[in-house]
């Protein structure tokens, strides 16, 4: 068998493995505030620049907005934000924090740090990381 074909030597497979670690890590965290991790990705994008357009959520989580459609309805139904047709544009849905949502970042203010702890990276390790990744998502997004 060629070397090249092995699971243990594909990177893409070291990345998925990675991404379910992580989504592991931050489980027990997040279920203090009661989100799963991609509404907390959601609520991030919300807790950075509330009042954005469904396609700015899409773009900046590189995901579909028939992906996120579900999320946001589950996080409206909890009053965490709010989905309304633009004023300017009926074909624009602009989503909102509700003073809930804006409450919850509050709680989630040591989540990140919590996760970091887990983490076997110094600083200047973490920020050479970064930095691939950074260099990788862009030369993949080109495709």
């Amino acid at each position: 068998m060629s070397e090249l074909l092995k699971l243990e030597n594909q990177l893409c497979h070291r990345f998925y493995t990675l991404s379910n670690a992580f989504t592991r890590a931050y489980r027990p965290l997040l279920k203090a505030l009661d989100i799963t991790y991609p509404q907390y990705l959601v609520l991030m994008v919300l807790w950075e620049k509330d009042e954005v357009n469904l396609s700015t959520i899409a773009e900046k989580l590189q995901l579909q907005s028939n992906t996120l459609t579900p999320l946001l309805k589950r996080l409206q139904q909890r009053e965490l934000l709010e989905r309304k047709r633009s004023e300017t544009d009926e074909r624009n849905i602009v989503i909102t924090l509700t003073e809930k949502g804006k409450a919850l970042k509050d709680q989630a203010c040591d989540v990140p740090a919590m996760l970091a702890e887990q983490l076997p990276l110094e600083e200047e390790e973490a920020k050479e990381l970064y930095r691939l990744l950074y260099k990788m998502i862009g030369k993949m997004s080109e495709k």
